[in-house]
């Protein structure tokens, strides 16, 4: 018999239809839908919490939650899209990243949402540090100025507490005489944060700032 056709050698070389590809299922990467933007991640990415969404839904043998996918194979989440960025960046990297167009309390919702509790923390420890500066408002500073001789200088200004702090020495001559000898005379000007309030009701210094 003749040497087979090219055609023929061609047909028999070829491989099995989709031996060259893996299933869906061991491939690394995970194509996301989420409200019509595409995301592409690992499953090791998605992995980094197991009681997360997005684990159950695609990394586990057997997946817990059945989810459609769309004709490119991405499995469709109907979430925003906006805030889903800063969830995927979290199980990436472990860090927390919003950009400042970026509600907090909407990151908290999707955080919520796809269950991951470590972020769900970060993300309301942000909230609260937030509201407190904001009820803090603008820091304020309180000044204070002591007048002491020279020879009580140093021991003043050792002693200072309650966050008072030295600002400037103003000296101010020898006019005034103590006993038989001239006294240098000094104004010292000290300040401190006037941030210690409760409910708006600023407390007075102690006694001892006082003094």
């Amino acid at each position: 018999p003749g040497p087979p056709s090219p055609r023929a050698a061609g047909a028999a070389a070829a491989p099995p239809a989709g031996a060259l590809s893996q299933p869906a299922s061991s491939s690394k990467w995970v194509r996301l839908n989420v409200g019509g933007t595409y995301f592409v991640s690992t499953r090791q990415t998605l992995c980094r919490e197991p009681k997360s969404f997005l684990c159950r839904l695609c990394c586990q043998d057997g997946p817990e939650l059945g989810s459609d996918k769309d004709e490119t194979g991405a499995y469709l989440i109907d979430r925003d899209p906006t805030y889903f960025g800063p969830i995927l960046n979290y199980l990436r990297h472990g860090k927390l990243i919003i950009n400042k167009e970026l509600a907090e309390e909407g990151v908290l919702e999707e955080a919520e949402f796809y269950n991951i509790a470590s972020l769900v923390r970060l993300v309301k420890e942000r909230i609260r540090d937030n509201e407190n500066r904001t009820s803090q408002g603008p820091v304020k500073h309180v000044y204070r100025v002591l007048q002491c001789q020279e020879e009580e200088l140093t021991q003043m200004v050792s002693t200072m507490s309650d966050g008072w702090k030295f600002e400037q020495l103003i000296s101010i001559g020898s006019s005034y005489n103590y006993g038989n000898e001239d006294q240098a005379e000094f104004l010292c000007v000290v300040s401190r944060e006037l941030n210690n309030s409760t409910n708006g009701i600023v407390k007075e210094p102690s006694e001892k700032a006082k003094v």
